[in-house]
């Protein structure tokens, strides 16, 4: 089971059981659900952005899960599905609290403070703190060359980024969306490391909405208790056509599509989501929302997009020799 970790997408396969297309024309949709993952989660940054200008973002991160989450509960209870064991439902919660509350309330609650194209990007870097944990805090793997030159383009490119914000980092609430943005990508990486050594068989699109449920149901405590919270009904339109997008398109119809897309065609091919999500997000926030984008900031983009490449080449190339062995 350790050798899932090799792969930030094998966490998923051992929840879901491959169905390999049939036909052509199945592996045709299969294709068309990673252009549907690849374009929109990208945009889902841009989504937040716009939406935590008028609401708390803990409360809009929680607004957002709860409503998607019961949505696909609502459908499976319709199916007839049953309520989760206690050990389902102890790992649904672990995996919806690394997952979604504070990966996915630290995004979007670091939108409140930095471009949502930056966000993206380092939001892109999970696959390298996913080297990291798993090589000098688990131990379960070593560094090979391609992984440690992918760990080095990463950071780099990421240092070319900053080099055109170099004055922002010195504004306390940009720097406070950088360090919510890289724990939000490092809580992602525990959570696909936990992912692949506990997951059971078990429906993916059941244990998503339970995810998402009790995620959303973590968040609206922690808004309300904490004060961090508006009243709905003060709330300006825009927010809420930004948490109907989030919920329909991100949420629902994306997840869904990636789930669809990881069943029936290789990891490798479905990965190809996690180079191209943050361009869509950097090109979405430049053209939509006036972010800044330079050639610097382009081409750390893509210096950091080709070392998670290599991070996620060189995972694959230890794994396979340590399938020989």
């Amino acid at each position: 089971m350790k050798n899932y970790i090799y792969n930030i997408y094998d966490g998923l396969k051992t929840i879901i059981r491959p169905v390999y297309p049939r036909n052509h024309s199945e592996k045709t949709k299969a294709l068309i659900a990673v252009g549907v993952v690849s374009f929109f989660w990208g945009t889902t940054w841009l989504a937040s952005k716009k939406g935590v200008q008028y609401m708390p973002a803990l409360e809009m991160a929680g607004i957002r899960q709860l409503l998607a989450g019961s949505a696909y509960l609502l459908f499976f209870f319709y199916k007839g599905f049953k309520l989760p064991t206690r050990e389902q439902l102890i790992q649904f919660t672990w995996m919806s609290i690394l997952m979604f509350v504070v990966n996915n309330g630290l995004n979007t609650l670091s939108m409140e403070y930095m471009p949502s194209g930056l966000g993206a990007v380092i939001g892109a870097t999970s696959p390298l703190w996913i080297a990291v944990i798993s090589s000098f805090i688990f131990k379960e793997i070593r560094l090979n060359s391609i992984t440690t030159i992918g760990l080095l383009l990463g950071v780099a490119g990421i240092v070319v980024i900053f080099s055109d914000y170099i004055h922002a980092l010195f504004n306390g609430s940009f720097a406070k969306g950088v360090l919510l943005n890289i724990i939000a990508s490092i809580a992602w990486a525990f959570g696909t490391i936990y992912m692949a050594q506990h997951a059971k068989q078990v429906n993916p699109y059941f244990s998503l909405g339970w995810q998402m449920f009790l995620g959303g149901i973590i968040l609206l405590i922690i808004a309300y208790s904490t004060g961090h919270y508006v009243s709905p009904l003060t709330v300006k339109a825009q927010t809420w056509y930004s948490i109907a997008y989030l919920v329909i398109i991100g949420s629902i119809i994306t997840y869904a599509a990636f789930i669809y897309a990881l069943k029936r065609l290789p990891a490798a091919q479905v990965s190809i989501y996690a180079y191209i999500n943050p361009i869509v997000a950097v090109i979405a926030g430049a053209m939509l929302n006036n972010e800044k984008l330079t050639t610097v900031i382009a081409m750390g983009t893509l210096v950091t997009i080709v070392g998670v490449y290599l991070v996620n080449f060189g995972f694959k190339k230890e794994k396979g020799e340590l399938t020989k062995k």
